[in-house]
């Protein structure tokens, strides 16, 4: 069926950790979400959210970083290597949450009907939420393994809480995962005086826990929809 060796190896494996489907579908949907961004700039030949490719790939990433813990983590030796690789899945995990406030740019341009805009915008907001919630689910799995259940949980309910900050400093401040290499003298100066004036800075904590609430009950909501698959599985047994 699949004539390229390396495409047939990366389907294998996939099939080989129940992650075929799981691919097949994020592929999809992703997939509407950029044909409504394409027809979009076809239709009305401007560009006003054609940003949301570059906020898609962002949040794929993550994704493509806790798959690949997941698919090698019975070749993974090296405890530094697992650590610099759940650093890089935490400096781009805030990317696909953080689609969720681009909703910011939802207005009634007249172009297109406002439904579709709508549209547009929850189809690439569900699609970086999922993105997320399962590579924050593929990561604290491979913790588990290699530390613990608890440092697992510690580890999701931390990185909940920091990517909710990241998405703080993405929208408000501007700052991109790249910014801890190519600017981090102003991120750690930013970082700093919320962190020594956090009366002076109510807007930051309080979507900081806005949205680490959230993410928090969309994780857990998700940990129990697995659950009730698992049972629904043993009755139709």
């Amino acid at each position: 069926m699949y004539k390229n060796p390396l495409v047939k190896k990366i389907f294998l494996r996939l099939n080989e950790h129940n992650r075929l489907k799981l691919s097949i579908i994020l592929l999809f949907s992703l997939s509407l979400s950029l044909s409504l961004i394409a027809f979009r700039i076809y239709y009305t030949g401007t560009l006003v959210y054609a940003f949301m490719v570059w906020n898609l790939f962002l949040a794929v990433i993550p994704f493509m970083f806790s798959s690949l813990a997941v698919m090698s983590h019975n070749h993974i030796k090296s405890k530094l290597f697992l650590f610099l690789l759940t650093v890089a899945w935490l400096l781009f995990f805030p990317n696909a949450p953080y689609i969720m406030t681009d909703f910011f740019h939802l207005s009634d341009r007249g172009d297109v009907p406002y439904w579709f805009d709508l549209g547009l915008l929850i189809s690439c907001a569900w699609n970086g939420l999922m993105l997320g919630f399962i590579s924050l689910h593929d990561m604290r799995i491979v913790i588990n393994k290699f530390i613990g259940k608890l440092y697992g949980w510690m580890f999701a309910v931390g990185s909940i809480i920091l990517g909710s900050f990241g998405i703080y400093l993405g929208r408000y401040e501007r700052f991109n995962s790249w910014d801890v290499i190519t600017n981090p003298l102003a991120l750690i100066s930013d970082i700093a005086g919320g962190l020594m004036h956090p009366l002076r800075h109510t807007r930051t904590m309080l979507m900081t826990l806005l949205f680490s609430v959230f993410l928090l009950f969309g994780y857990l909501t998700l940990l129990q929809l697995m659950n009730v698959k698992n049972s629904a599985a043993k009755i139709e047994q």
